[in-house]
């Protein structure tokens, strides 16, 4: 069984610690093994690439490295907030924010 997380794609989220720090982004994807996250736009990493049939030229490519999940907070109303899960009044468990006590999505 996975662990649940506070996270998940498609959220928007801001990087609370790290070279990143203050960076906001949207979640591409997550790999629950490590807890490392990949958010559109934030700590990007240069790639070397040799010349191949589909890229003759080769060069250097700058795309998003992963960041660990304890860096990232999820950002509701513009506002950086902690999560929890409580049951909504169907029975599901639902995300809320801390701060503002709204339910997320």
């Amino acid at each position: 069984m996975q662990k649940k997380l506070h996270i998940k794609i498609g959220d928007t989220v801001v990087v609370i610690s790290g070279e990143s720090k203050g960076q906001k982004g949207t979640i591409l994807t997550i790999d629950r093994n490590k807890m490392r996250a990949t958010v559109q736009g934030v700590n990007i990493v240069k790639r070397h690439n040799k010349p191949s049939a589909s890229n003759p030229q080769g060069g250097i490519e700058e795309k998003e490295g992963s960041i660990h999940i304890s860096n990232l907070m999820i950002e509701v109303n513009g506002v950086a907030t902690r999560t929890g899960r409580k049951l909504d009044d169907k029975g599901k468990l639902v995300r809320f924010s801390k701060k503002s006590g709204e339910v997320i999505k």
